[in-house]
Parts: structure tokens; C-alpha cells; sequence
């Protein structure tokens, strides 16, 4: 392999001659194997679009060379398009706060603009990473706001993911609205409710989660590019200040706007803590579902049996015709990693020192990360699960009519002590309610058939009330 010579603050080292990196880049490649991880490509791009933002502000306040400047910025816009990502060696897990992934884009894009202007890769007598890439930057404002971009995209995208796993949730509440079943609380009957209503439970919790999200995106829209090192602006001009900003927004398309108090931003990560919070409060929500559709489906004969999810794949290697719910646990163990990505945001957060964060690197590894896991696993849960969902009506009815849970709609017109007599006399001669209520001469069977309609027992109020007179039993 061929090499040129660079050199740094450090000494000299041998670079590969074809590569976009530099120096920097080698020694965090030598320093920093721990991983094998890569950066997420959606912080190469977001980076890539910073650094046109700061090269287009460096040339409307004449701080860069015209010819310079536009090198570079057909180096980033490439960079945004999807080329050179494999030119991104460093490991994610890094110390100094992201300089090196910083460096690393500096001396891509340096190294690719050096090619532009006519030169050979390592001439940074012709275009520079620190002093034209980097002008007016340092790693402490462009990688946080960077973080911040890719973070909004992907908050965006997963809203957007929501909304449809919400929209075929409630399709199902609406199928499913006239299928009455058992009701169960602690794992024992309770009261009926329908099947309908249950899915409906569902889509509303994700119907918080996207709009949760949604909302969400505006904390994080405030960026201190132009603060540099510690926030205090020190040397970026007030104009580049402001140039940077409006650039950022009409290459991303985004509402950015520059941090009221750009030391806090610099300094404090609370706001990825709370980004983070909510995409595990939605991880939450399916990891409930996911359990609550494991359950309804268990069996397919030694179990509750309600609903039939979509057969996706053979499911044991040994025991024929054995199909699992592989979706839903797929699902399962995404929620379980996005609980512990959020446990490493909250405490590298709570690390940071005076003036720096020195952990963003696992913070932006984390949440950029759990909200791709998110987006994915929402979409495959609601295209390979949910939309293929059916109900097992006579199952559904076994169960209702085996339980006891009926006799409680019969409660307000015979008293509690009564029909909880009613009710252990049900189980004891293995009879369903409606039988020994009969037995009894307690209802005649219209009344009953009135009393545990699924419209009566669905509903706030009194089963039947309005049809009946109250009994005095």
C-alpha cells in the first residue's frame, strides 16, 4: 500500500494515499478500536450540511476565498448525497467530545475540495480542514448541532411511523367493535369489555406517543452553532453568527433557530435526556402491546386464543406445525434496547464538566440509534402484525360464557353478597351464570339476554336499567 506523510501537533505518520482522511483520522482509528460499530450515516450527513451552512456564512462575511469556499461546499453537498461515507472509519465510542468524528468530515471534505481545485490529496497548502473547513467552528458547537439535525429528522420520521401503527390499530378497534370478551385485570376475569375496545386502548397510547413526539421536535431545534468552544462566540464574527444560522435552515429545512443562551447549550445535554425519555415512554407502550398480543394469541389450543396473528415463519426446529409470535417479540426486544439507550443518554448527560459534555458521542450513538430501532421496528409491527390480525369469535365467546365476570352486571339489581352466593354456586356445579340465574327464578332469560347485551355491559351506567325496572330481590 502506498502512503503520503502528514503531519500534526504530534509528529509525522503515514496515511494511505488514497483515502479522503487524514492524520487526525489515523490516530483515532489507532486509538479508539472498541467498537467496530460505524458512525450512523444520518450524522455524517447532518455534519456534512453544518459544515456547507458555515462555509456559505465564511464567504458571505469574506472570510474565505471564493474559490476555496465553493470546493468545499460541492465536497459536503456530495458528502449529504450519500458519497464518501465509507471515508468515516472512527469508532462511534470516542473521547474528546467528537472531535474526532469532526476532524474525520474536515479532512474528507478538505482532502475531496483539494481534488475539485485541481490538487492531490494531503496538499492542504490548497485547502486546508482547520483553517478553511473548520473556520469559525470548533467541535463544541458543530457536532452538538449536528446531533440535534439528525435527532429532528429522525423524531420526525418516527411521528410519521406512529401515525400509521395508530391508524391500523384503530381500523381493528373499529372491526373488532362487536366481538364481546372476557375482560382480565391481574392476570384473572373481570369484567366484559369488546375486543374493539381493547384495540382502541391501544391506538390511543400511540396516539399520545406521536403527538408526544411530535411536540418534541421543537426542543430540540435550538442550536449553539457559532458559540465554539465554551458558547462565548469567540472567534466567529456576529454576522458569520447569523449567516450560519440562516444557511442551516435552508439546506436542512428545518426551524433552527440560534440558543438564547448558547453557554447552557453548549454545556448542558438535558434536552437529548428528555428526547430520549419520550421514545422510551413510546417503547413502553410496545413492548405492552406486543406482551398484551403474545398473550391474546397464546396457544393455539392451550392457551387464551382471542385473536390469530399473521403466521410468519416455521417456529421450532424440532416440534411440527409450531408457529411463533416472532413479530412481537422482535418487538419486545427492541423496547428492551431502547430502555437501556436511555439509561446511557441520562447518565452520560449527568457527566458532563463545567463547560462540555465530553460524552456526546454516546449520547448522539444512543438516541440516533433508538429512534431508528423505533421507526423500524413500528413499521414492521404494524405491517407484518397488526394489519393481518383476526379474531376468534367462538373463542372470544368460550371464554365469556365459561367465566364468571358476568355476574357482576348483575350486582345493582340482587345486591353483592347475593350474587356472589350466585356466582360460587356457578363454579361449583360448573354452570354459567346466565344458567343459575335462570335456575334461581332471578331473571327470565330476555332479561338477561337485555342485561349482558355487549352494547349494556360495554357502557358506563347500569346494564339494562333504562330497558328494566330495577329488581327488589
Amino acid at each position: 500500500m502506498l502512503y503520503r506523510i502528514e503531519r500534526d501537533l504530534l509528529g509525522e505518520m503515514e496515511v494511505p494515499k488514497d483515502v479522503y482522511y487524514g492524520i487526525h483520522t489515523v490516530r483515532a482509528i489507532k486509538n479508539f478500536p472498541v467498537s467496530h460499530f460505524k458512525i450512523p450515516e444520518e450524522l455524517i450527513i447532518a455534519l456534512a450540511q453544518v459544515k456547507e451552512a458555515c462555509a456559505r456564512a465564511n464567504l458571505r462575511t469574506g472570510l474565505l476565498d471564493k474559490r476555496i469556499g465553493d470546493a468545499i461546499i460541492m465536497a459536503a453537498q456530495e458528502i449529504q448525497q450519500g458519497a464518501l461515507h465509507d471515508q468515516f472509519p472512527v469508532d462511534p465510542f470516542q473521547g474528546g467530545a467528537g472531535t474526532s468524528t469532526n476532524m474525520n468530515m474536515n479532512e474528507v471534505i478538505a482532502n475531496r475540495a483539494i481534488e475539485f481545485l485541481g490538487g492531490t490529496k494531503g496538499d492542504y497548502s490548497i485547502v486546508h480542514p482547520i483553517e478553511h473547513v473548520n473556520l469559525s467552528q470548533s467541535t463544541n458547537d458543530v457536532y452538538p448541532t449536528s446531533v440535534k439535525i439528525a435527532a429532528i429528522k429522525l423524531v420526525i420520521r418516527l411521528s410519521e411511523t406512529l401515525a400509521k401503527l395508530q391508524g391500523a390499530l384503530q381500523e381493528k378497534e373499529s372491526a373488532f367493535a362487536g366481538i364481546l370478551k372476557l375482560g382480565r385485570t391481574e392476570m384473572q376475569d373481570a369484567v366484559p369489555l369488546t375486543l374493539g375496545q381493547e384495540f382502541g386502548a391501544y391506538a390511543e397510547a400511540i396516539a399520545r406517543d406521536r403527538w408526544r413526539l411530535y411536540k418534541v421536535e421543537e426542543r430540540l431545534r435550538q442550536v449553539n452553532l457559532g458559540g465554539t468552544a465554551v458558547g462565548t462566540g469567540l472567534n466567529a464574527k456576529r454576522e458569520y453568527i447569523s449567516a450560519a444560522i440562516e444557511e442551516l435552515q435552508n439546506i436542512t429545512g428545518l426551524g433552527i433557530a440560534r440558543a438564547e443562551n448558547m453557554v447552557d447549550a453548549t454545556q448542558n445535554a438535558d434536552v437529548f435526556v428528555e428526547v430520549s425519555g419520550l421514545i422510551k415512554a413510546s417503547s413502553v407502550n410496545l413492548f405492552k402491546i406486543a406482551g398484551d398480543l403474545r398473550l391474546l394469541s397464546s396457544g393455539p389450543l392451550g392457551g387464551l386464543g382471542e385473536i390469530i396473528l399473521p403466521k410468519r415463519q416455521e417456529g421450532s426446529s424440532i416440534m411440527p406445525n409450531k408457529v411463533n409470535p416472532v413479530i412481537t417479540e422482535m418487538v419486545t426486544q427492541i423496547s428492551l434496547q431502547v430502555f437501556g439507550f436511555d439509561y446511557v443518554i441520562t447518565m452520560a448527560a449527568s457527566l458532563g464538566q463545567l463547560e462540555l459534555n465530553a460524552f456526546m458521542p454516546v449520547i448522539a450513538f444512543n438516541i440516533i440509534n433508538a429512534l431508528k430501532l423505533m421507526i423500524n421496528a413500528s413499521e414492521i409491527f404494524k405491517n407484518h402484525c397488526i394489519e393481518g390480525i383476526i379474531p376468534d369469535r367462538e373463542r372470544c365467546s368460550r371464554w365469556l360464557e365459561e367465566s364468571l365476570c358476568l355476574v357482576t352486571a348483575l350486582a345493582p339489581y340482587i345486591g353483592h353478597e347475593k350474587a356472589g352466593e350466585l356466582a360460587r354456586k356457578a363454579q361449583m356445579e360448573k354452570k354459567t351464570i346466565k344458567e343459575v340465574a335462570m335456575e334461581l327464578n332471578l331473571f327470565t332469560e330476555e332479561e338477561l339476554n337485555i342485561i349482558f347485551s355487549p352494547q349494556e355491559v360495554t357502557r358506563p351506567g347500569i346494564p339494562g336499567e333504562k330497558k328494566l325496572k330495577k329488581k327488589d330481590r
